[in-house]
């Protein structure tokens, strides 16, 4: 990786040897790697059995979840805040399981939609919950500083399985509770 970015300050016209670019191709390297490191991650790793059993049936909720990503189309950073809901079954996830899974999907190259899918689906596997909601609001500097260039759009998208799904209370609620 660190030839390519070598290579690339080449092709923009810069001297990778110029004395402020000299380390730039190793920190891009390492910087890419940290950014992409979610391919490299196991979700059994992470969850690490931390499934619990619980006698409950009220709503669990993780919201506010610092979210850092890469668009795909452009390699350009969206940012933003994942909100997590969810009605177990027999089954509850240790609470910082949520924003752990979070990042194992926001570390790849992504957009925005399937981000929220890959998580939904993923807690809707592991926990065979009643339902499960996910919610994510995100800036996309793809939209800011090139093409549209629109400072203050916010891509809002929304993904339910279950009783989120089938019953509009529950669904209400959850809104509700990560407006609040």
């Amino acid at each position: 990786m660190q030839r390519i970015f070598h290579s690339l300050l080449r092709a923009i016209g810069e001297d990778p040897k110029r004395k402020g670019l000299r380390r730039t191709p190793q920190r891009c390297a390492d910087s890419f790697a940290f950014l992409t490191s979610g391919y490299k991650q196991s979700l059994k790793k992470i969850v690490n059995g931390a499934l619990f059993p619980a006698n409950t049936d009220g709503m669990i909720i993780v919201k506010d979840i610092e979210c850092y990503s890469l668009c795909e189309h452009h390699l350009l950073p969206f940012f933003g805040k994942v909100h997590v809901g969810y009605i177990p079954d027999k089954l509850v996830i240790g609470l910082s399981k949520i924003p752990r899974i979070v990042d194992v999907f926001a570390r790849r190259l992504q957009v925005q939609e399937r981000l929220g899918q890959e998580i939904c689906d993923t807690l809707n596997a592991i926990l065979k919950p009643k339902g499960v909601g996910v919610v994510i609001e995100a800036s996309h500097l793809c939209m800011m500083m090139r093409g549209v260039e629109k400072q203050h759009s916010t891509a809002v998208t929304s993904h339910v399985r279950g009783n989120f799904k089938r019953d509009q209370r529950t669904r209400q609620e959850f809104m509700e509770l990560i407006r609040s």
